[in-house]
């Protein structure tokens, strides 16, 4: 297993309004975050808050292309980004206890908080399509290029580790700085992964290892 320290790249915020950063998504162009009760959008490059859509927001978010998957307490609810409505709803795996999103294969990944596992679930419907178990509290998921990244953050202590999909077996992992806990994960598709930091209220840039 590679392991080293996490060279953090930039930190957006504290933002407006935004006392917690939970969930942390990329639209392609925008860093979208979940605060409670609204999905929050800042400029990555220049760090300048955009918009927000008033929704109930309270863990991971998800972007498929077209919509916003939002984990609202026990259900995961489909947002439309340009009115804000939410289209339908679907049951969350973790009744509650979930605490990542992510979209990929066209399914959604759901991090299920203490009890350590990464569920893929249908879009749709919310069943189970299988279950990766970790040793650690998931506190937000992602893939990028064919790699599934996890954050953990429990007690002071909190890293970023890419997993064997299949496994679940630790193949990396990069140790956050002591205090700097990890709620919420995205990649922007390249070599950054986004991180929501919990009533911390920032969210940080961190080098993904090539």
């Amino acid at each position: 297993m590679k392991h080293s320290a996490a060279e953090i790249l930039r930190e957006y915020g504290p933002f407006p309004g935004a006392k917690t950063v939970a969930g942390v998504s990329f639209d392609g162009k925008n860093v979208w975050f979940a605060s409670g009760d609204r999905l929050n959008a800042f400029d990555p490059e220049s760090g300048q808050a955009l918009r927000s859509i008033d929704v109930a927001a309270h863990a991971g978010t998800a972007y498929d292309g077209r919509h916003f998957f939002q984990l609202a307490k026990d259900r995961i609810q489909k947002i439309d980004p340009d009115t804000g409505e939410v289209l339908s709803t679907i049951p969350a795996p973790g009744n509650g206890g979930d605490s990542g999103l992510t979209w990929a294969e066209g399914t959604l990944w759901v991090g299920q908080h203490r009890e350590r596992k990464i569920h893929q679930i249908d879009p749709e419907t919310g069943a189970i399509l299988r279950t990766i178990e970790s040793n650690r509290f998931v506190t937000g998921v992602t893939w990028v290029d064919g790699e599934l990244w996890h954050a953990t953050w429990e007690g002071d202590e909190s890293d970023l580790r890419r997993v064997d999909p299949r496994t679940g077996k630790v193949l990396e992992k990069l140790d956050m700085p002591a205090g700097m806990g990890v709620s919420g994960l995205e990649s922007d598709g390249g070599d950054r992964l986004f991180c929501g930091s919990g009533n911390a209220g920032v969210v940080r840039a961190v080098r993904r290892p090539k």
